[in-house]
């Protein structure tokens, strides 16, 4: 395929691609083909005006724009027709009723100029192989000699005007070398446009992988930060919501406190409407915590008592038998355990009432 010469679209110079690429070589530019324009419209010019030059068709031909050629650089059939008698080729419609009734099967010609409005290209047979030589591909397009009279149909069918170029083309490298071998081709070539917004999207893909990456790269991997900061954030909820429930219990044990107090103070005469002072304040607090460190010592007290108790019984017990005796000592302690208990709560009133 790199031996076959194809030159890709500029601008509107189709119809310059079109001629370079049927005669593999850049045989014409823009210049010379619009040199070939000037000179048709001259010609065509000097017929008009056969007619008269003060006639109102010669009027309004020198008015309009040339038929040629157009500043974008199209150029017409008569144009591509002119340039190609230069090389002693010349063109022919395919689907005109003189050649349909030559019934010339079409790859038993050379080559193929298409044309649909504007645009301008050639199919040509190079050595034993078709090829399309659109100038709006990326490259050359294979295409098989059983897939020749169906692409040049569908042609066609979309419109395009199809002439078959009758002559000897000049010689070229391409056609010798695939005189002797066969190309194949994995890939169809795109359109430029396709190519083009292929890349671009590439380009857009390539720019904001990069940028995951750059941020991957500034914060050292971005999904273990993220899966740490929730974490951090649970275990920051989990100690608001601790220190919550340890205020809500202080908060309890205080109106607690408070209730207790009011209770043992109510038959403390007050000033009406006044406040307790911060000393009565300090001094309830102290016989709060007076009382539990007794609480706290008769509870720890206890189990001596009983201990004691225990052992007098069973110093004390000369019953014959055994095991009756130790049934009543365990009597004699649940007894002792409710008495001493009966009298904490006496010794715990008698100290409330004389406060």
């Amino acid at each position: 395929m790199e031996s076959i010469f194809h030159e890709k679209q500029e601008g509107s110079l189709c119809a310059q691609h079109c001629l370079n690429n049927l005669l593999q070589g850049e045989y014409f530019s823009p210049v010379e083909l619009s040199s070939i324009a000037h000179q048709l419209d001259e010609e065509e010019r000097m017929r008009m005006a056969e007619g008269g030059v003060t006639s109102e068709d010669y009027r309004t031909f020198l008015q309009q724009p040339s038929g040629n050629m157009d500043d974008s650089g199209f150029f017409s059939i008569q144009v591509i027709s002119n340039a190609l008698k230069v090389w002693g080729l010349e063109l022919i419609l395919f689907n005109s009723p003189e050649y349909q009734r030559l019934r010339i099967d079409p790859i038993n010609e050379r080559s193929f100029i298409c044309n649909y409005k504007e645009h301008w290209f050639t199919v040509r047979k190079l050595g034993k192989q078709w090829f399309n030589l659109n100038s709006l591909l990326t490259g050359p397009e294979l295409i098989s000699d059983t897939y020749l009279a169906l692409f040049l149909a569908q042609l066609q069918q979309e419109g395009y005007s199809i002439f078959v170029v009758k002559g000897d083309l000049p010689d070229c490298e391409a056609d010798q070398l695939l005189q002797m071998i066969r190309v194949q081709q994995m890939h169809r070539p795109k359109l430029i446009g396709e190519e083009l917004a292929q890349l671009k999207e590439q380009r857009v893909q390539k720019t904001g992988l990069e940028r995951v990456l750059e941020v991957n790269d500034g914060t050292g991997m971005l999904d273990e930060d993220e899966e740490d900061f929730q974490r951090a954030l649970a275990l920051s909820r989990q100690e608001i919501d601790m220190e919550d429930e340890e205020a809500d219990l202080r908060r309890a044990i205080q109106l607690s406190m408070q209730g207790t107090s009011r209770n043992r103070c109510q038959d403390i005469p007050q000033t009406s409407g006044s406040h307790p002072t911060s000393e009565e304040l300090r001094k309830r607090r102290e016989a709060y915590f007076e009382k539990q460190q007794q609480q706290q010592q008769q509870q720890q007290a206890l189990p001596g008592q009983l201990t004691h108790l225990c052992e007098k019984s069973s110093t004390s017990s000369e019953a014959p038998d055994r095991d009756l005796g130790d049934s009543m000592s365990e009597e004699d302690m649940l007894q002792a355990a409710v008495t001493m208990s009966l009298e904490t709560v006496r010794s715990n009133l008698k100290t409330e009432g004389k406060k």
